[in-house]
């Protein structure tokens, strides 16, 4: 609306401005007028009266003087009443439309009535005609009669004349203020838009830059204030387009920094709402939900209306509280996140907090290997070193008496410390492949006689257990594939060692090659006592055995299902184990036939 804009407010201001200036100057040149016009009839007829008292003190009862009198009062539109004293009054004819005065008013009049008797000049502007609401202006002047005072001429005019002369300058001053007023408007009009017509632009140019447009820029067309206004305001854009550049700049590097990092950051605001999380935050938040059972409400912006994790919460509370950073640590979904949390402040409030997250499964899972692994090597390289130290001290102690327990007792040292020698082979071998420093010696291999010299040199041990070995397959025995022949037999070897030392007497153990179309697969079968479900899962890690009450003839170091598990990954394979308690086990692996690497 006009009225709410600068041009209207400038355009009224002005108009009402001059309104009221046109209002006083109209008031006080209509009381002039009129004040001056009165004035005049007052001195006007104040010169009549004067020269009427003279003409009829010369001679007051002469007819000729009286005629005289009579012709210049009616020259000026007046009437006169002459009182003399023990005379009748004499009243002028009526040349006009001016009523006759009866003397007894002027004689009751308190004004009127000093000329009679104080003998001086009265000036009555105001006095009412009998029978007219018009006023008159009445002069009473004293007449002197040789050297006594006898009576009084008053010469009277009616204002109808001041009236009208009025009216007319009333017409004339309100045409003139009217012609003023529209000049005035027309004028304003034109100021405040010529002076508006920047500002407009400026305001037009403002909501281009608030929608974006940061490029927009204000015409200089003057160089007063307006002008340098219009500067200031390019200026202003072009440093907020700059500002607003840099801002996206650093919003995207920071949104980069964010999506790329290995922790889980998370804001929040003064009121503990959560602001920004980046994905592993996301991963954390949304598997605690589904551990808690919650759900986050849907929205545009769903990370303010998910749940907050009552740790997070409490720790949040405890950064304001104590202004400094906290930690805490928090399970979701068998994952262990380790939380540090920072008050961010503005100026000397804290205005919100910044967390970061970080997965600590892994740490704590290695952390726990190596204990794991530290107390496992501990324990098998205990037996053999106690027992080698226990038979040493009897060799050199003579606790053998004959050459047959001495014997005995080397056979004993020597078994075990072969037991030594395969487990720290087996440990190097293992650590290489975890470390990456583990190459494959591949060349064609034919599968015939490869499995039947790998399978035939468990035959004797097989029939000393009182088990039954058999080889089935491959299909092709002359088709070659590429492998490392000496890992895969160590890998075969370990599942037959396995399945024979797993399996009591009379049982069976198949050995099944299948060469397909573009894989080797083979399983090793047994009908021995088979694993606990449980314990499936853990078969392939390091020190891992399932039977934990074997001798320790019987007992192997629980690492050769975890070195088969890296020899056959290592050829791109893949390696499973199927079992049931009671029922026997099956260990089945595969390697694609053509060398990928």
């Amino acid at each position: 609306m006009i009225w709410r804009s600068v041009v209207g407010k400038l355009w009224g201001t002005i108009l009402a401005l001059v309104s009221v200036v046109l209002l006083f100057l109209t008031m006080l040149l209509l009381q002039f007028f009129e004040d001056f016009h009165v004035q005049e009839v007052e001195k006007q007829m104040k010169g009549i009266a004067a020269k009427v008292a003279a003409i009829v003190s010369e001679d007051p009862h002469s007819q000729k003087a009286l005629s005289i009198a009579s012709q210049i009062i009616d020259v000026y539109g007046a009437r006169a009443v002459i009182i003399e004293r023990n005379q009748p009054y004499w009243i002028t004819p009526k040349p006009h439309d001016l009523p006759s005065i009866d003397p007894e008013l002027i004689k009751n009049d308190r004004a009127l009535s000093k000329v009679l008797t104080e003998h001086r000049s009265v000036v009555k502007s105001h006095f009412t005609l009998p029978g007219e609401t018009d006023k008159a202006v009445v002069v009473g002047v004293p007449i002197r009669a040789g050297a006594r005072w006898d009576g009084g001429v008053f010469v009277y005019q009616s204002l109808d004349v001041v009236r009208k002369t009025t009216d007319q300058a009333k017409k004339i001053i309100y045409i003139s203020a009217g012609i003023a007023i529209i000049l005035t408007t027309i004028f304003a009009f034109f100021l405040s838009t010529r002076i508006t017509a920047p500002l407009r632009m400026m305001r037009q140019a403002a909501q281009q830059v608030a929608k974006g447009k940061f490029n927009t820029e204000v015409p200089v067309l003057t160089r007063d204030e307006i002008g340098e206004l219009g500067v200031a305001f390019n200026q202003m854009a072009r440093q907020l387009k700059m500002h607003m550049t840099a801002l996206s700049q650093e919003k995207e590097q920071l949104a980069g920094i964010l999506s790329s990092m290995a922790d889980g950051v998370m804001t929040f605001n003064k009121d503990g709402e959560l602001l920004i999380t980046n994905p592993p935050a996301e991963r954390f938040l949304t598997a605690w939900a589904y551990e808690e059972n919650e759900e986050p409400n849907g929205g545009a912006d769903e990370t303010k209306t998910r749940p907050v994790p009552a740790p997070i919460q409490e720790l949040f509370h405890r950064v304001v509280d104590e202004e400094k950073e906290q930690v805490t640590e928090a399970k979701a979904q068998g994952r262990t996140w380790v939380i540090v949390m920072t008050p961010l402040y503005d100026q000397s409030i804290v205005r919100g907090a910044v967390a970061v997250l970080r997965d600590m499964t892994e740490e704590r899972q290695l952390d726990e290997m190596r204990k794991g692994f530290i107390a496992n090597v501990s324990h098998e390289l205990r037996t053999p070193i106690a027992m080698l130290q226990g038979y040493s001290e009897a060799i050199v102690d003579d606790v053998a008496g004959s050459d047959e327990e001495k014997r005995e007792i080397a056979k004993i040292i020597y078994d075990e410390s072969l037991r030594m020698g395969r487990l720290v082979n087996e440990l190097l071998d293992l650590a290489r492949m975890e470390t990456g420093h583990f190459q494959l010696n591949k060349m064609p291999v034919k599968i015939g006689e490869f499995f039947k010299r790998a399978v035939g040199k468990f035959q004797a041990y097989a029939r000393d257990e009182g088990l039954k070995l058999t080889l089935e397959g491959p299909a092709r025995g002359d088709e070659e594939v590429v492998m490392d022949p000496d890992r895969i037999e160590q890998v075969l070897t370990n599942l037959i060692d396995n399945a024979i030392r797993h399996t009591p007497k009379g049982g069976e153990i198949a050995v099944l090659v299948n060469n397909a179309e573009d894989r080797l697969v083979i399983s090793v079968k047994d009908t021995g006592t088979g694993i606990d479900e449980d314990d499936l899962p853990f078969v392939f890690e390091r020190f891992y055995k399932a039977d934990k009450a074997r001798t320790r003839g019987k007992a192997g170091t629980g690492l050769g299902l975890a070195i088969a598990k890296n020899i056959v990954e290592a050829h791109r394979g893949k390696i499973m184990v199927q079992s049931k308690r009671g029922h026997g086990t099956t260990f089945t692996f595969y390697i694609p036939k053509s060398d990928p690497s």
